[in-house]
């Protein structure tokens, strides 16, 4: 008997320095609607604790969450600065027309996107928060569906072959295209 699977993601929780540039940034220039600001003070590990959380509305039903503290103590302590690495992120799944239409909207802000990368299974357009959060809008190549059931059959010994040494690239598709 396999365990259910959780249904959809319901939100991610950051914490953020200034949350109208983050609502501003995710809002204006990605689109994606404030959905819920809850302004709460709540007993959280040994005291009082006041904040704000706010709630970006993703099409699945989830929501990216950020929380900002009012006390400036608290701030530092539940807010470190989000490491600047590309392999820390966030990645959203997107279409083919909605990645395209992020990609003018980051433009049209005077944001570069980070870098475009053409992983081959999919396309992907990173760009960097307010926060210095990476985001990653990914738009998965119309094949690469048809492998899912494969792959998932063999992760494990991927996964086992690579932790033995044996890095050997099983990116099909860009195998393909160079070939």
């Amino acid at each position: 008997m396999s365990a259910k699977l959780p249904s959809r993601l319901h939100h991610t929780a950051y914490v953020t320095k200034d949350m109208e540039k983050t609502r501003h940034f995710y809002e204006d220039i990605l689109g994606l609607p404030l959905i819920a600001t809850w302004c709460e003070t709540d007993f959280l590990f040994g005291k009082d604790r006041t904040y704000c959380h706010c709630f970006f509305g993703i099409g699945d039903g989830g929501a990216l969450a950020f929380f900002q503290f009012a006390d400036p103590d608290d701030q530092a302590q539940f807010g470190p600065d989000i490491p600047a690495s590309p392999f820390i992120h966030l990645a959203l799944n997107v279409d083919n027309e909605t990645q395209a239409e992020l990609e003018r909207r980051i433009k049209e802000a005077n944001l570069e996107a980070t870098y475009v990368l053409e992983h081959g299974y999919c396309r992907s357009v990173y760009v960097v928060d307010p926060n210095g959060m990476t985001v990653e809008f990914t738009n998965d190549d119309p094949r690469a569906a048809a492998g899912d059931a494969e792959r998932k059959a063999r992760a494990h010994d991927e996964l086992k072959r690579w932790l033995a040494g044996d890095h050997t690239s099983n990116n099909t598709f860009r195998h393909a295209e160079a070939a």
